[in-house]
C-alpha cells in the first residue's frame, strides 16, 4: 500500500476506527480523531522515527484499509479495544501483550461496580473478581480514566474499592456525599431502582463491546415506553442522555489522541514528579523525588537527595538544590508535570531553578493547612482540573517518602 492508494480511498475527516489489512486478515487496528489525517500519517517520511520499525513493517505488509466512522473519540476508543480483543491483529502487540495495561472490570455483585484494574493484578488475583465481566486491555491509563469519567456522566455507576453492601463508616460517609452531588446513583432512597441501575450497567457493558448503536436503540425504546406510560420526566431525562451520547465533549480524549498521532513520545506514560524535603530542627535535611506515571506510583523511579549543609533548614535553598541536581540527569526522562509543596514563593523558586537549568516543565504547588492537609493547588488551572487527583496523591507520597528517608538516616546516625 502507498499514499496514492490511500488518497483514492478518500477517508473522512471524522472520528472512527481504521483497520490495515493483508488479504482478509486485519494486521493493525487503530482509532482516530480524524480518520483521514491519522491514516495519512502512516505514509510520512519520518514514520520510522515517530512510530518505529514494527509499524513500518505493518504498512509495508498491508494491502488494503477499511474503517468505521463513530460519533465521538470515546466511541472510537471503546470500539478499537473491542476489535483488538476480537480480531487479535498481528501488529497490535502492546495492546494485546502488555501486562502493565489496564482492564475495565464490571463486578458480579448485587450492585455491580465498574473498576479500572491493572491487567497483571487481574491475572495474579483471579479470585478477587470472580464471574466479573472484563474489557481491554487499554494501553494508556489516562485515556481510559478520561473515558470512564465521560461514561459515568452518561450512566452513573459505583466504583468503590469495596462492594457497596460492605462499606465501612468512613467509606459510607464518602459514598453518601457522592450520591448527593450526583456522582453515584441514589439506589437506596428509591430515586433509582435496582432494575434501573442494572439497566445502566448493561448499557455500559454494551459500550465496551462496541455496540453504541444498540445503546442508542435501547434508550429510544425506553424513552417511548416512559412517554406511553405518561412518565414524562423520565422520558425527558432519557432524551437528554441520548443527546449527550451523540454530543460527547471528549476534548481530553481528542487532545491525547492528537498527541499520540504526532509525537515521537507516542505511548509514553504521563509522568508527574513530586518533590519534598524533611529535616529535624534544621539538621539532617533530605529531599526526595516521587514519580507517578499515568496516575500510578512508579517506585523504581523514586530518588533521594542529601541536602548540602549550606541549605540545611532553608526550604527555598533546598528546593533549588534538588531541582538543579535533578536537571543534571539527562538520562532520566523529562517529566510532563512537576509538583512541589508550599505556596506561591515556593512555586516561583522552583520555576526559577528549572529555568536556570534549561528545563521547561509546568509546576504546580500544593498549599497545606495547619494539619498538613491540602488546602489548594497553585498553577495552571487546566492542569489542576485534569490532574488534581494524581497531583495530590503524588504530593502525599513525596511527603511520606521524605519522612521515611529522614527517619532512616537518623536511625543509622544513632548507631
Amino acid at each position: 500500500m502507498n499514499n496514492e492508494f490511500l488518497k483514492k480511498k478518500n477517508l473522512p475527516d471524522t472520528p472512527g476506527v481504521y483497520r490495515f489489512k493483508s488479504g482478509k486478515d486485519s494486521v493493525y487496528v487503530g482509532k482516530a480523531t480524524s480518520l483521514r489525517d491519522r491514516t495519512r500519517s502512516y505514509f510520512a517520511a519520518d514514520l520510522i522515527a515517530t512510530r518505529g520499525p514494527r509499524i513500518l513493517d505493518m504498512v509495508t505488509l498491508a494491502d488494503d484499509i477499511d474503517w468505521i466512522e463513530t460519533k465521538s473519540v470515546l466511541e472510537a476508543l471503546l470500539l478499537e479495544s473491542h476489535l483488538i480483543k476480537t480480531l487479535q491483529p498481528k501488529y497490535n502487540v502492546k495492546e494485546k501483550d502488555d501486562r502493565s495495561g489496564y482492564m475495565v472490570v464490571i463486578t458480579a455483585e448485587d450492585f455491580p461496580r465498574v473498576l479500572m484494574v491493572r491487567k497483571r493484578e487481574l491475572e495474579s488475583r483471579p479470585d478477587m473478581y470472580q464471574n466479573a465481566e472484563t474489557y481491554g486491555p487499554f494501553a494508556v491509563a489516562s485515556q481510559l480514566r478520561e473515558a470512564l469519567v465521560l461514561i459515568k456522566k452518561l450512566f452513573p455507576y459505583f466504583d468503590t474499592k469495596k462492594p457497596v453492601d460492605k462499606l465501612g463508616p468512613i467509606d459510607l460517609k464518602r459514598f453518601r456525599l457522592n450520591v448527593q452531588i450526583g456522582v453515584y446513583p441514589d439506589v437506596f432512597s428509591g430515586a433509582v431502582s435496582k432494575a434501573e441501575y442494572r439497566r445502566s450497567i448493561k448499557r455500559i457493558q454494551m459500550m465496551f463491546e462496541g455496540k453504541m448503536d444498540a445503546v442508542r436503540k435501547d434508550l429510544e425504546r425506553q424513552m417511548k415506553e416512559e412517554a406511553k406510560e405518561l412518565r414524562f420526566e423520565k422520558a425527558h431525562a432519557i432524551k437528554t442522555t441520548l443527546y449527550a451520547l451523540d454530543h460527547i465533549k471528549d476534548v481530553a480524549l481528542i487532545k491525547r489522541d492528537n498527541e499520540e498521532g504526532t509525537s515521537t513520545r507516542s505511548g509514553e506514560a504521563f509522568r508527574v514528579e513530586a518533590y519534598d524535603n524533611s529535616h529535624l530542627g534544621g539538621s539532617g535535611m533530605v529531599g526526595v523525588m516521587a514519580v507517578f506515571e499515568d496516575g500510578e506510583p512508579a517506585k523504581g523511579e523514586y530518588r533521594k537527595f542529601d541536602i548540602s549543609p549550606e541549605n540545611a533548614g532553608d526550604d527555598y535553598g533546598a528546593l533549588t538544590e534538588i531541582l538543579t541536581r535533578r536537571a543534571r540527569h539527562a538520562e532520566w526522562r523529562v517529566p510532563d508535570l512537576i509538583v512541589i509543596d508550599g505556596g506561591e514563593v515556593h512555586k516561583e523558586t522552583a520555576q526559577r531553578a528549572l529555568a536556570a537549568a534549561g528545563v521547561d516543565v509546568p509546576v504546580l504547588s500544593v498549599v497545606k493547612d495547619n494539619k498538613h492537609k491540602a488546602r489548594e493547588v497553585l498553577g495552571d488551572v487546566d492542569l489542576i482540573l485534569r490532574h488534581r487527583h494524581t497531583v495530590l496523591r503524588a504530593n502525599d507520597e513525596a511527603h511520606r517518602f521524605a519522612i521515611t528517608f529522614q527517619k532512616t538516616k537518623r536511625r543509622i546516625a544513632r548507631k
